[in-house]
């Protein structure tokens, strides 16, 4: 099977200040781009050294005093307070405040159904389109028909800011619905080869976009209190669109033309993301950063807890008062942009050699081990078991936050790495063998659907400032599908010419490193609204870095 492909990155906060600093001193304006870019990068090893003790600092100060403690019960049934936090806390009864935006951010993860939907449909009908378009017997072809899609979405990736700051998340979400239906259209109506990859790579540009978009779309218009847990709809929708096409696979075992109703049916989430659109809210946040405050502020009215409302818009104004003009990716050299992105585009390096892709593809091969030969059933129970991960996450990610979730992840998936090399490595017992096979390779999956997924994808747009956020995004799954890809084009050559063993206790010791290093860069973000987070992550301005 192709390698299904995970979409996240982790980033970091610094102390959490109540209100926006006054700027003092002369104006860095003054100062040219180049020259502020240089003298950035000549001081961030430094500040890195002094991050973990400025970490620390974060960590042990409480959130403003205007935000209520932390629910022992949160979740979508009650969660921590913060700016815009909605609902009632889970006083009195169930807490169901997410009710009032659930709608909203349900169809924009329609997108991650679309993502994992075109993960899953090469899965089983590879074959009978290589031999009616005429590529059979062709590894390379074939595995170009589904690596052209990755390159697709790099491109969307760099892209979607352009996009996101100009038309905002509801339209941007619309317009990229144009590449995804018809790249699938191309695809299912494929006579040749090129049509083929052609198709495919359009659909590769709508996700690139999507992936990007989607959880910086939930983290804007989702309550503080509710934005955790709401933000797993992005993996959870991911898990759906791969069992959908799984299941709406099956039959191509035995209809060799079954490709083309799949790919068709492809069109359908497209199209009910362009009409579901319309009807739901554009981003607060972005709504301000263009100057149009009152339809800002009638969308927080709507979503959000009334209490909440003044409140959450003063922070608002604050930090998009110095915001004049548009933002540049030079900027994500200068401090505290830097910071950001290096820690973002680090943990998706890092997430992605913790081995994902590579015990996705081997799955199939580990199920057979034990007789279960068909590789789109296989497939089918590593996608429930993911799933299964997501819901777990969704219902903890207030509860015990972004940090201990991401943590307890990789711990997770170096202790699977384990069980599965010691079955590889050491003289047992076939069936035992077997045993620590599945074992491993389904705690694998798990864990990773708990934190290693969900996580780095939600905490990203919650630790980017509002000027910057899109770009941050953006580069941080450019990072994403560059090391997605290089893992899919050497993942074999690697087990060929070292064994499984070495190659997946490789993937071990990256989970144990990326836990080390979510412990010592990673702070929590759960019950502090955007605009707290990025008054605190700048020393000289809730806004604009000049």
């Amino acid at each position: 099977m192709p390698p299904p492909l995970a979409a996240a990155a982790a980033l970091l906060v610094v102390p959490v200040s109540p209100a926006p600093r006054v700027r003092l001193g002369p104006s860095r304006r003054a100062r040219p781009a180049a020259v502020r870019a240089a003298a950035a990068l000549r001081a961030l090893p430094r500040r890195l050294e002094l991050w973990p003790q400025r970490l620390a600092a974060v960590e042990s100060t409480p959130p403003p005093s205007s935000a209520p403690a932390p629910d022992s019960s949160s979740g979508l049934d009650a969660g921590s307070g913060g700016g815009g936090s909605g609902g009632d806390g889970g006083r009195g009864g169930a807490d169901l405040g997410w009710l009032k935006v659930f709608p909203h951010v349900l169809t924009a993860s329609m997108a991650n159904f679309l993502f994992g939907y075109h993960i899953g449909v090469m899965n089983g009908p590879i074959e009978g389109i290589a031999r009616e378009l005429g590529f059979q017997g062709n590894p390379f072809l074939q595995g170009l028909v589904v690596s052209i899609f990755i390159v697709g979405a790099f491109f969307g990736s760099l892209g979607s800011s352009a996009l996101v700051d100009k038309f905002g998340c509801k339209r941007t979400l619309q317009i990229d619905s144009i590449p995804l239906i018809i790249g699938a259209l191309l695809s299912a109506q494929a006579d040749s080869l090129d049509e083929m990859l052609l198709g495919r790579f359009l659909v590769g540009i709508g996700i690139g976009v999507n992936t990007v978009l989607v959880p910086l779309y939930i983290s804007e218009v989702a309550p503080t209190k509710y934005r955790g847990s709401l933000g797993t709809l992005c993996q959870i929708g991911t898990c759906l669109g791969i069992i959908g096409a799984l299941s709406l696979g099956i039959p191509s075992e035995s209809d060799l033309h079954w490709w083309r109703t799949m790919l068709y049916a492809a069109c359908i989430p497209g199209f009910l993301i362009v009409v579901g659109m319309q009807f739901a809210v554009e981003s607060p946040r972005w709504l301000a950063k263009v100057g149009r405050f009152d339809d800002a502020r009638k969308v927080v009215e709507s979503l959000w807890e009334p209490s909440e409302v003044d409140k959450s818009m003063e922070e608002i104004k604050a930090v998009v008062a110095n915001d004049d003009s548009q933002s540049s990716w030079s900027e994500l050299l200068v401090e505290p942009h830097n910071r950001v992105a290096l820690i973002g585009g680090s943990l998706f390096f890092l997430q992605q050699f913790a081995g994902i892709n590579g015990v996705l593809y081997f799955s199939s091969l580990t199920f057979r081990d034990v007789g279960i030969t068909s590789g789109a059933l296989a497939s089918l129970y590593v996608g429930i078991t993911n799933f299964g991960g997501a819901l777990v996450a969704s219902n903890l990610m207030d509860k015990q936050g972004r940090k201990k979730l991401l943590i307890g992840s990789y711990l997770g998936m170096a202790l699977a790495m384990f069980l599965i090399v010691c079955g590889i490595s050491f003289p047992l017992d076939e069936g035992v063998v077997h045993s620590l096979s599945i074992a491993g390779t389904l705690l694998y999956i798990f864990t990773f659907a708990l934190g290693a997924g969900p996580v780095t994808g939600i905490i990203i747009p919650e630790l980017s400032s509002a000027r910057t956020r899109s770009k941050v995004m953006g580069f941080s799954f450019t990072v994403h599908w560059i090391c997605n890809f290089l893992v899919g084009l050497y993942f074999l050559e690697l087990v060929n010419k070292f064994g499984v063993g070495a190659v997946y206790a490789g993937f071990g010791g990256v989970s144990l490193l990326t836990a080390l290093f979510a412990y010592k860069f990673i702070v929590e973000t759960k019950g502090r609204s955007l605009e707290e987070i990025e008054m605190s992550l700048s020393p000289a301005t809730p806004g604009k870095q000049e």
